[in-house]
This record gives structure tokens, C-alpha cells and sequence, in this order.
């Protein structure tokens, strides 16, 4: 697919396009959940000490500082395999070998005497993924028409949750019937089949090398002027605002559902199970809004989910001032889950409008990360926030936040609607493109 050619018909997304980007960001998940959910159980049954167990917190800090080498993703590409796959192979042959490797040592010992090891090992993992990541990302936005961004974002989504389930809870429910080394192992054979489609993908052919006019060298410079173009371009002040907004009531209120569940009397196993149900109500509510979004366009996507991200945060504050019983909080949950799924996606999906051409991966990431370092930040206060105000105040804040937050998507709407904001103009120095 030629995307630069004008005799060629607007593209449209392809089976082949949908099952690539699922797999992609299911193979992202896959460790994700293994890290994050399984590993805190398992090294506590081995009698690792809880504050080792919070430094596993520490090994997600590759995603948050992505931004750094991204630019040079965008810029630095193979002749034999192709700008993304050139990327995306090597990286995730890497985590495959690193999770063999887990799988052939014995767990006594991973959490004994080599849990320094380990620890260096996951960090590893979380590198190669991150960077995967980037070179995800930039292959998502090119290969997505602007019309469908919404449902190839709910590949984005789904494909990740569903990576995160099999990673963390699937790998929890058989590691005591199948052994360590079997269901370590199981993830790494479903990573190697998640890894097909992009080996088989003929990406040379599919989406030839973009060059970059604008920057002509990748050193220690390009760094600064990837970003100081993105942040140049008219409106993006307003759209960063809209951008680190868009989830504050998000991150204020989630941390605190279980918390509340607690709190009424709910066991651990119920709440495991409703964490089960409402997650896969999310990966649903991602699809439904990626099906959705292609029909009501970017912003009215963008407003009208994040109405419902807002109105089922707020939702949870009946539910702390009432008290229910299964169905309504199951309900509410549900709804929940359901609306954050439809909202992210239509941010992920205004995210990619806003990514230059030759700058996929870059342009999307720094948008990511800040909106996750954001949400970090006002996600360590919602204990607080629940402790001073109690949960029905608490929740009753999100849901305000959450609504207040789209006027400045309406304004955003007002000045731009869902176009990619506007190049500053510069002079395009002669010769700078690049024959890759």
C-alpha cells in the first residue's frame, strides 16, 4: 500500500490489518500480565519479602521513558526486514529468549538466590516491550485509514487486555496443576504464535520507507528537535491539555473501586471474579467503541464516551452512600468498565490523527506517556482524596472531574474538530530525504 500515491483509492482495513495490529499488542500483554499480576503471587507463596514485591513497580519504568529513544525508532530502519519489523522481530525474539530461559530455571531458586537475576531479567523484558511498543505504534498508524482508527485502536486495547488475562489471571489458574516450567513455557508459545503474523507481514511492499524532511541527522540532537516540531504545531497546547485531561477522573476514581468492595464485605475470590468479568466487559466496550467511532467521527466519540466514563465513576458514589447488593454492583461495574474501554479507544484514536507522517511512533508515544505519567501522579492521591472526602465524595469528585475535563475537548472540537493540527511552516532544506 503505497499511502503517499494520490491514484490509489483511500485504503480500508483489512482482515489482515486487524488480526497483525490484535497480535502485536497481545504479545505486548502476554509479559505485561506475567509481571504484574502473576509474579507478586508467586514470589509471595516463595516467601519473598512485600517490599521486594513493590519494586516490581520500578520495572515498568521503561514505558514511562520510552519517549527518550523513540525519535530514533522513527528514524533508524532495516533494508532486509523493513522500518517496523526491523524493530519488532529482533525485540521480540529477545523477550521469547529471556522468558525460556525463566522457564528452564527452577522457581526455588528464581526467588531465591537468583532473584537479582530475575529482577534484571524482567527489567530486560519491559525494554525490548516498550521499544516493541514504539514500533507498534508507528506501524498502527500508518496502516490505519483515519475513518477506522477507532476499531484498529480497539485492536489496541482488546488485543493488550486479552494478553494481560492469559499473562496474569490465566497463568495464576494452571501454574498449580501444570508447574512453573510448563506454564512459563505456555506464555512463551504463545508469544512465538503471536509473532507469526508480523514475521509473514511483506511490510516492504505493504508500506514503504517514509522520509523525514525535517530532520536531517539521527544524533544526539534529534531528540530535540523530534519534539520541539511536535510541540510547535498550532493547537497542540490545547490538544496536550485535552490529552493529560481526559483521564485525570479516570485515575482519580479507579484505584479506589476495590478499596470500596473491601470495605462492604467483599471477599478476595469475589473480587477476583468480578475483576475477571468486568475486564473482559472492558475489551467489549473497547470493540463496541471502535465500531461506534468510525460512525460518529473523533470528537463526538471523544465527548460522548467520556460522558460515560464519567457518568460510571460517578455512579460508584451511589453505591458507597446506598450500599448494594451483587447485581447493582455488578451493574455499575460492568457499565464501568464498558465506558473506559469506548473513551480510550477514542483517545488512542485522536492520538493517531495527531502523529506527523515519518513521526508515527515518536509523535504517538510522547502523547502516551504523558497521559500515563499524569494519571500516575493523580492516581497515588486517590487515597487521600477517599480518605478525606469518603467514598461517596470521592467518587461523586471523579465523575465531576471527568465531566468538567470535556469542556476542553468541546473547545478543542470548536477550534479544530477531528483534523490533524496544522505544520508550522519551515523551509525544507534541499536534499534531506533519506533513500532507505
Amino acid at each position: 500500500m503505497q499511502l503517499s500515491s494520490g491514484t490509489k483509492p483511500e485504503p480500508t482495513l483489512t482482515g489482515g490489518a486487524i488480526v497483525l495490529l490484535a497480535t502485536l499488542y497481545c504479545a505486548q500483554g502476554l509479559p505485561s500480565g506475567l509481571i504484574a499480576h502473576a509474579l507478586p503471587v508467586m514470589m509471595r507463596q516463595h516467601g519473598v519479602d512485600i517490599a521486594v514485591i513493590g519494586l516490581l513497580k520500578l520495572l515498568a519504568l521503561p514505558w514511562m521513558l520510552k519517549v527518550l529513544w523513540a525519535p530514533w525508532i522513527d528514524r533508524i530502519a532495516s533494508r532486509r526486514l523493513g522500518h517496523h519489523r526491523g524493530w519488532i522481530l529482533p525485540l521480540q525474539a529477545g523477550v521469547l529468549v529471556i522468558l525460556a530461559a525463566v522457564a528452564l530455571l527452577p522457581p526455588d531458586a528464581l526467588f531465591g538466590a537468583y532473584l537479582p537475576l530475575l529482577l534484571g531479567l524482567l527489567l530486560l523484558v519491559n525494554l525490548a516491550a516498550s521499544t516493541q511498543d514504539v514500533a507498534t505504534d508507528g506501524l498502527a498508524v500508518r496502516m490505519l485509514p483515519v475513518r477506522w482508527r477507532g476499531l484498529g485502536n480497539s485492536m489496541q486495547v482488546g488485543g493488550y487486555k486479552i494478553g494481560m488475562i492469559v499473562g496474569g489471571s490465566l497463568l495464576l489458574l494452571v501454574i498449580d496443576a501444570w508447574g512453573w516450567r510448563m506454564s512459563i513455557s505456555m506464555v512463551a508459545a504463545l508469544l512465538a504464535v503471536m509473532t507469526l503474523p508480523i514475521l509473514l507481514f511483506p511490510e516492504q511492499r505493504r508500506l514503504p520507507r517514509q522520509s523525514v524532511a525535517s530532520e536531517t541527522s539521527a544524533g544526539p540532537s534529534l531528540l530535540w528537535s523530534h519534539y520541539r516540531g511536535f510541540l510547535a504545531r498550532r493547537g497542540m497546547g490545547l490538544w496536550l491539555l485535552v490529552v493529560l485531561g481526559f483521564k485525570i477522573g479516570d485515575s482519580l476514581g479507579s484505584p479506589m473501586i476495590k478499596p470500596l468492595l473491601v470495605d462492604q464485605g467483599w471477599r478476595a475470590a469475589a473480587i477476583g471474579q468480578l475483576t475477571l468479568v468486568s475486564s473482559l466487559a472492558g475489551i467489549c466496550g473497547a470493540f463496541l467503541g471502535g465500531l461506534l467511532y468510525t460512525r460518529l467521527g473523533a470528537m463526538r466519540s471523544l465527548i460522548l464516551f467520556g460522558l460515560l466514563q464519567a457518568l460510571g465513576l460517578g455512579a460508584f458514589a451511589w453505591l458507597a452512600h446506598a450500599g448494594s447488593g451483587i447485581l447493582p454492583i455488578y451493574g455499575v461495574a460492568l457499565f464501568e468498565q464498558v465506558a473506559d474501554g469506548m473513551s480510550t479507544v477514542a483517545l488512542f484514536a485522536m492520538m493517531m490523527n495527531q502523529c506527523r507522517p515519518g513521526h508515527e511512533g515518536a509523535d504517538f508515544t510522547i502523547q502516551a506517556c504523558a497521559q500515563v505519567v499524569v494519571s500516575g501522579l493523580i492516581g497515588a492521591m486517590s487515597g487521600w482524596s477517599a480518605k478525606w472526602l469518603g467514598y461517596a465524595g470521592h467518587f461523586m469528585l471523579s465523575g465531576l472531574i471527568g465531566v468538567m475535563t470535556l469542556a476542553l475537548v468541546a473547545r478543542f472540537a470548536m477550534r479544530h474538530g477531528g483534523r490533524t493540527l496544522p505544520e508550522r511552516r519551515e523551509p525544507d532544506p534541499a536534499g534531506s530525504r533519506e533513500t532507505v
